[in-house]
């Protein structure tokens, strides 16, 4: 099962020069660049780990792919996005991201039906990743 998350999910795999051209594209636009990084892409956690501090002063998309790599290279079995954010006054929040890095197997969710209050039903999907390992070490 394929994660599709953020803006090109649904596409294949960015190549690391159109990964660039959408960098630049941020960049132009005047946006903050961020990286995170997560194991656990459960669609409810918005929440991943930064790598690193957002490049807020940073205006070179090659200097933002260098990131990019340190980050795939300390995290190869983890899923890896880029964040733009856009901080002008009434904005101030972020405007795209990007997966840029897959664990080479992704198992997907499981659907949980629990019967609550009589008859009726509550849904809920949970990662098979959680299942198999502890955080940090469930793509190894």
């Amino acid at each position: 099962m394929r994660i599709t998350q953020g803006t090109f999910s649904f596409l294949p795999d960015l190549t690391d020069e159109q990964i660039i051209k959408q960098l630049e594209y941020c960049l132009q636009k005047g946006w903050a660049v961020g990286i995170e990084y997560t194991d656990d892409p459960h669609p409810r956690n918005t929440f991943w780990e930064m790598f690193g501090n957002p490049m807020f002063d940073l205006h070179d998309a090659a200097g933002i792919m260098l990131e990019i790599n340190s980050c795939r290279n300390t995290f190869p079995h983890h899923y890896i996005r880029v964040t733009a954010f856009d901080s002008t006054h009434t904005v101030e929040s972020v405007v795209t991201s990007f997966i840029v890095n897959r664990p080479r197997d992704e198992p997907g969710f499981r659907l949980v039906r629990q019967e609550v209050n009589g008859r009726s039903m509550r849904y809920s999907i949970e990662s098979y990743a959680t299942d198999r390992n502890p955080e940090g070490a469930r793509y190894q």
